[in-house]
């Protein structure tokens, strides 16, 4: 590719090295490459189901030994509240009171979510807020038809002047009223972490923002600090950080040669949440808990959730252990042939990591090598949850390039749907993954991993976008949780879905695991 000198310099000054373009480069000329899916994880199979009693064993464990640790919360918290209010955005550009009714345009578009938002919006956490923003701007306001009313309190909620929430953050829009209090989800996140991060009196939690944004997450925190405090007794140590430019990636033309702005530059776009394995490499802590902004409970749901973290924490906490002792004998130039055995057992049975097929006629140090290089890896937790119709990535047994197999948690457009046998075991997935994980990213000398060397480049995808009107293909680095962590060491745990409360749209708010009823 033959690259202006304007064109070099643009690259360099976002930290981006010349080569790297041109790799992205051929990954447009090759296409997305479909993940190699042998079989859904499934509660038996690569999904392990505990007994009450045995949950009750992981958390005594979690709770006895948590303090031994430096441990952190980790929250991609970058996204903008934009996509939760795309139907409103929508319906205040085609509905037009003065020409027809609500409820015939409801009936019209036949949308689930706009139908739930106009039925019960008095009930978001700030309804009260925006209808006094519509009469304050609206002297006839009582004098208005329903219809009418409606318009106007929702253009309070989404813009300025009014509650201007389609300019904020995802993580700071409101979303739980008690009583009078108002919480958003970033302080819910922080009521959340005290219940199962916090040593010592202390919890510390990381959120990766938008630069634009920071300050706005620092006034929020100061605004409500006394009051978290008061109520947990905790000392939070809150931290930020942003996606390096230098994660971004270049976007291409149809034909795959560099889309250009309107000012002749090359573009670039954000790399997708893959691009915050980078954030998460920067952090010294012994044990991460990674966890979206949007997926929080409200206050008298709090409790259960957070009981089953202390699980996911145990587990990993006694799998680490066993992981580090094995490694510890691998150590050991006098290791028997039997104990070498027991190790492989145990990479089979509790990492579910098959072994390659010549490694009974290995000799030692071979066998040795090869067992050091599977157990001293970063090691993952993640709670799976019963599908029940969400869109987005799932557990499964991937057979990788080796030829080895390993637990992934693998998106919908990972799989080659077009493949009949790949897209009836796709069809045979039990579970969704809800991004809740917990992590150990140091080695058994307390030294920590070098995330990047544990990255699939080849588990980039390739997204149709567009810019100004016009398309173009887009680059998205390996997903956080799927190909940035793909040569992790990885167990699945069910947890009860009642765990999983996400908000895609701002009428996910009105569910009945939002509601203060």
């Amino acid at each position: 590719m033959n690259f202006t000198q304007a064109d070099i310099q643009q690259i360099e000054n976002k930290g981006i090295a010349l080569s790297e373009i041109e790799e992205q480069l051929k990954i447009f000329s090759r296409g997305n490459l479909p993940v190699n899916i042998a079989a859904a994880a499934t509660v038996g199979d690569g999904i392990k189901q505990y007994s009450e009693a045995r949950q009750q064993e992981l958390k005594k464990f979690y709770e006895d030994h948590k303090s031994e640790y430096k441990i952190l919360k980790f929250v991609p918290a970058s996204g903008a509240a934009t996509r939760m209010f795309k139907a409103i955005h929508v319906f205040l550009n085609e509905f037009d009171p003065e020409r027809e009714e609500l409820s015939n345009y409801l009936k019209k578009i036949d949308n689930d979510n706009l139908n739930r938002f106009f039925r019960n919006f008095e009930k978001l956490p700030f309804f009260k807020e925006s209808v006094e923003f519509a009469k304050k701007d609206n002297s006839n306001f009582a004098d208005l038809a329903d219809d009418k009313k409606k318009v106007l309190i929702t253009k309070a909620m989404l813009f300025s002047p009014g509650l201007d929430l389609c300019d904020h953050p995802k993580g700071l829009v409101p979303f739980h009223k008690y009583g009078d209090l108002i919480a958003t989800a970033f302080e819910e996140h922080l009521y959340e972490a005290a219940l199962y991060s916090e040593v010592n009196g202390e919890c510390d939690l990381h959120f990766t923002v938008s630069e634009e944004h920071k300050e706005k997450f620092e006034n929020e925190y100061n605004r409500i600090l006394e009051r978290v405090n008061k109520k947990t007794g905790i000392n939070f140590k809150v931290t930020y950080s942003y996606q390096n430019p230098k994660t971004d990636t270049i976007a291409v033309n149809k034909d795959n040669t560099p889309f250009r702005t309107v000012d002749n530059e090359l573009f670039f776009r954000p790399g997708g949440h893959g691009a915050l394995i980078e954030n998460l490499n920067n952090l010294d802590a012994d044990v991460v808990f990674i966890k979206n902004i949007d997926n929080v409970v409200k206050s008298s749901e709090v409790d259960n959730m957070a009981s089953f973290k202390k699980v996911l924490g145990g587990k990993l906490l006694l799998l680490q252990d066993q992981c580090f002792e094995h490694l510890i004998n691998l150590d050991n130039p006098n290791l028997s042939d039997e104990e070498l055995e027991q190790i492989k057992v145990f990479l089979n049975e509790k990492l579910n990591l098959s072994s390659k097929e010549d490694f009974s006629i290995l000799s030692k140090d071979e066998k040795i090598k090869y067992l050091q290089d599977k157990l001293n890896r970063p090691l993952r937790v993640c709670g799976m949850v019963k599908n029940e119709g969400e869109p987005g990535g799932g557990p499964f047994l991937v057979k990788m390039e080796n030829g080895e197999r390993s637990l992934q948690i693998i998106e919908s457009a990972q799989i080659d749907t077009k493949d009949i046998h790949q897209n009836e075991i796709a069809q045979n997935a039990t579970h969704f993954n809800p991004v809740d994980l917990v992590c150990g990213i140091k080695d058994y000398q307390g030294n920590l991993f070098d995330l990047n060397l544990f990255v699939d480049p080849t588990m980039s995808f390739i997204a149709e976008k567009t810019k100004d009107g016009k398309p173009l293909r887009a680059l998205e680095r390996p997903g956080l949780w799927n190909g940035a962590m793909a040569k992790w060491n990885t167990v699945f745990v069910e947890v009860p879905v009642q765990t999983f409360n996400p908000v895609k749209t701002v009428s996910d708010l009105l569910k009945a695991s939002h509601q203060m009823q």
